[in-house]
């Protein structure tokens, strides 16, 4: 009786080991044989809505890839795949309630939103910019003193210009929108603000959504390098390691550049828009050492 209760004390922590490895949003997904994949309807070329209203875009591919790996981790080869539509102010919210296993878009990993968050390896690196009209006169952040500059609330960008002022006296109207109703690019256009700054590959996409693109440009020197990763729960290694795995394979394997080529080298739907965004320096070395280190 002593021999066979020290087995069995023995083998606990093998069982208990096991238990953790499909404990959290993996064990949740392999009950579920569905995984909610997050994506933002109006952010390409990273997330937005086909005409069909289905989810597509940069980010939203490596989403699936991901879901793939899932898909091959569980051993469940009729895995579902749930879309779930997210906006700028809800996209953490709706994984950290469960609504959405992972949300890939356009988001920036910061020391700050890890207090909440975590995120996956990085999956594109863009600078922040700005974009104003040619005759506007600005043609770097120094030239912004006493203007008007839209961005998105609660953004990396609104944060900088906020530090500007507090820091340079630069004395910038800053005005916020959220991603319904007025947005950056209606306030801009409309003439209340003189420059909009953003992510500048998300700047180089809105200036063909304007009534007139050849009266636009993407100036200035970035303020900030983003890292874009994916939303992942807080406090769950077992899965983030998986998703990291994943997003180092296509990094490592070529399979990223393509994705690469795909969203912002080629024509996308639905106006056949080729964004030419060239491939940058920081990315190429993304592709050597994928991993998910902010830049602040």
């Amino acid at each position: 009786m002593t021999k066979l209760l020290t087995a069995i004390i023995a083998l606990l922590p093998l069982v208990a080991n096991a238990a953790d490895e499909r404990a959290g949003t993996l064990q949740k997904i392999a009950e579920s044989g569905v995984i909610a994949l997050g994506f933002h309807e109006s952010t390409p070329p990273f997330t937005y809505a086909a005409a069909d209203g289905k989810a597509q875009g940069y980010s939203y591919d490596f989403a699936l890839k991901i879901a793939d790996a899932i898909k091959r981790e569980l051993k469940l080869p009729k895995l579902q795949i749930k879309q779930v539509p997210f906006t700028v102010q809800n996209r953490f919210a709706i994984v950290q309630n469960g609504t959405s296993h992972l949300s890939c878009g356009a988001t920036t990993n910061t020391l700050e939103r890890q207090k909440t968050s975590a995120f996956s390896n990085t999956i594109f690196v863009a600078g922040s910019r700005l974009m104003t009209r040619k005759d506007s006169g600005i043609q770097d952040f120094p030239d912004l003193v006493g203007k008007s500059v839209t961005t998105f609330a609660r953004s990396t960008s609104e944060k900088i210009l906020r530090k500007m002022n507090s820091e340079q006296n630069s004395r910038i109207n800053i005005v916020t929108t959220f991603d319904r109703g007025d947005t950056p690019l209606s306030v801009l256009q409309a003439g209340q603000a003189d420059a909009y700054m953003m992510d500048d590959v998300l700047l180089y996409t809105t200036i063909h959504d304007t009534w007139r693109p050849d009266e636009w440009k993407v100036t200035g020197k970035p303020q900030s390098f983003e890292a874009y990763g994916c939303i992942l729960p807080k406090d769950d290694p077992t899965f983030k390691k998986v998703v990291d795995q994943e997003i180092a394979r296509l990094m490592t394997s070529g399979e990223a550049e393509a994705i690469y080529r795909k969203w912002l080298l080629s024509p996308i739907p639905p106006k056949g828009v080729n964004l030419n965004f060239p491939l940058s320096s920081a990315m190429t070395d993304l592709y050597k050492n994928p991993n998910d280190k902010p830049f602040d």
